[in-house]
C-alpha cells in the first residue's frame, strides 16, 4: 500500500502546501489535492483518488480533511495519514485561535460590529452558493426532491433534530435501493478482524480519554462541550453547513454558550481561514470558554472541541480505509448516501432562511411554526450589503478573501459615514 519512493521531505512539503493553501471550502480543497497528488506528483491514480473521495463522502466529518488523511495513509501508512490530516487542520486552527481571541477582545466595538454586518451578509450568499452546488449534485430524482422538501419543513416548522433526519434519510435510502443480487462486487479485504478491532478500540480510547477527563473535572461546562461536540462529530454528514443550524440551536438556545450574532460571526471568520469549515467548532469553543472563565478556559475549551471534532476522522479513516473498494461496491450504502445528501439540501435551505432572517431583521421571534421576523425591524443596510455580496461573489466571482474584505469594508463605511 505504501509508496517507498515518496521521501519524508517530499511528503511533508506536499501536504504542508495543501494545508497552507486550502482556502475556499471543500470543492477548492479537493481540487488542490487532485492537482498536487494526482497531476503534479502522480502519487495517486485518477481511479484511486475518485474512489477515496467517494469513500470519504460516506463518512461523517469534513471530507477534504479525511481525503488528505486517506492519501497520507496510502503513501506512508498510519503515520503518514496522521501527519497529512494534522497538516491539513493545524494551520487553520492556529488562525482560528488568533481570530477568536481578537474577536473576544474587540468584537463588541461599534466599528467592528458594523464590519461584521458585512461579513454576515456575505455568509448568506456563501451558504446559498453551497446550497445551489449541492442541490445540482444531490437532487437526481423526484424522491430526492421530496426528501429535501420534507427535511426543510421538518427542521424549519417542527425543529426536528438533525441527527434524527440523517438517520431516517439513511434508512429510507438503504431500504429503497435494490441490492446487487448476484452482480459481481469487490471481495472484502483479507484482513484479520482483530486488526480492525484493535484500530477501532485504540482510536476510540484516544477520542474518549479527554472527554472523560473533562466530564470528571468540570461536568457543567467542559464535560458538556466534550459530549456535545463528540455527538456532532458522528452526525456531520454533508459538511459543516448541514449541521450549523443544529449546532446553533444547541449552543445558543439549549446551552447559552454564545448568542446568535456570535454564531454567524464565527462562520464568517471561519470562511477566511485555510482548512475545513468545521473549524467553526473551535471558534465556538473558544468564545464559550472565554465567556465562562477568560483566557485559560477558552484555551481548554478550544483544544477540547478540536480534539473531539477531528480525532473521530482518524478513527473512520484508519478503520475503514482497507475496505474502500469493498464498501464502494455496495449499492445500498450508495443509496443511503444519496438519500442523506438529498436531506442535507433541505437542511442547508433551512440554514439559509435562518441566517437571512437574523441578518435582515433586527428581531426574530419563535412561534409554533418556526422563526418569524418582526417586520418593522427590517434593515435596508443589511439588504444592501447582501446585494453587494451577491454581485461580488456570484456575478463578478471575486476570490473569497477579496470579496469578504470588500463587504466588511462596506459595512464599516456605512457606520462611519453620516
Amino acid at each position: 500500500m505504501q509508496h517507498d519512493n515518496v521521501t519524508l521531505a517530499e511528503f511533508l512539503r506536499s501536504f504542508g502546501r495543501i494545508g497552507l493553501l486550502s482556502f475556499g471550502g471543500p470543492a477548492a480543497q479537493i481540487s488542490l489535492m487532485h492537482e498536487e497528488l494526482v497531476e503534479r506528483r502522480g502519487w495517486l491514480t485518477e481511479p484511486q483518488f475518485l474512489g477515496a473521495l467517494s469513500f470519504c463522502m460516506l463518512l461523517p466529518g469534513p471530507e477534504a480533511m479525511q481525503l488528505s488523511t486517506y492519501a497520507g495513509w496510502r503513501l506512508r501508512g498510519t503515520p503518514g495519514g496522521l501527519i497529512a490530516g494534522l497538516l491539513f487542520v493545524l494551520p487553520g486552527a492556529a488562525v482560528i485561535l488568533a481570530l477568536a481571541l481578537a474577536y473576544a477582545s474587540y468584537g463588541q466595538l461599534p466599528l467592528v460590529q458594523a464590519a461584521f454586518l458585512g461579513i454576515k451578509a456575505a455568509v448568506i450568499v456563501i451558504v446559498l452558493r453551497a446550497l445551489w452546488s449541492l442541490s445540482r449534485k444531490a437532487l437526481k430524482t423526484g424522491a430526492h426532491w421530496g426528501l429535501a422538501g420534507l427535511s426543510f419543513a421538518l427542521m424549519f416548522f417542527a425543529s426536528a433534530p438533525f441527527p434524527l433526519l440523517i438517520m431516517a434519510a439513511a434508512f429510507w435510502g438503504y431500504m429503497t435501493t435494490r441490492s446487487a443480487g448476484d452482480a459481481e462486487t469487490a471481495p472484502p479485504p483479507a484482513l484479520p478482524a482483530t486488526r480492525t478491532l484493535r484500530t477501532v478500540l485504540l482510536w476510540s480510547a484516544i477520542w474518549a480519554a479527554p472527554v472523560a477527563l473533562a466530564y470528571a473535572n468540570d461536568p457543567a461546562f467542559l464535560g458538556e462541550i466534550a459530549l456535545f461536540f463528540s455527538k456532532l462529530a458522528v452526525v456531520t454528514f454533508g459538511g459543516a453547513y448541514a449541521v450549523l443550524a443544529y449546532m446553533t440551536q444547541a449552543v445558543v438556545e439549549t446551552h447559552g454558550w454564545i448568542d446568535t450574532a456570535q454564531m454567524i460571526d464565527a462562520l464568517g471568520l471561519a470562511e477566511t481561514t485555510p482548512g475545513p469549515l468545521i473549524l467553526v467548532t473551535e471558534f465556538v469553543g473558544l468564545l464559550a470558554g472565554y465567556a465562562q472563565g477568560g483566557l485559560p478556559l477558552a484555551l481548554m475549551a478550544g483544544a477540547l472541541t478540536l480534539w473531539v471534532t477531528f480525532v473521530p476522522c482518524f478513527l473512520w479513516i484508519f478503520a475503514g480505509a482497507p475496505y474502500v473498494e469493498w464498501l464502494l461496491g455496495q449499492p445500498r450504502l450508495k443509496g443511503a448516501l444519496a438519500a442523506i445528501s438529498a436531506a442535507v439540501v433541505g437542511v442547508i435551505l433551512n440554514l439559509s432562511v435562518w441566517f437571512a432572517l437574523h441578518v435582515l431583521f433586527g428581531r426574530v421571534i419563535k412561534t409554533d411554526f418556526g422563526a418569524a421576523p418582526v417586520v418593522d425591524s427590517f434593515s435596508p443596510v443589511a439588504l444592501g450589503l447582501v446585494t453587494l455580496a451577491f454581485v461580488l461573489m456570484l456575478v463578478l466571482r471575486l476570490p473569497m478573501m477579496a470579496a469578504l474584505a470588500l463587504i466588511a469594508a462596506a459595512g464599516g463605511m456605512v457606520h462611519v459615514l453620516p
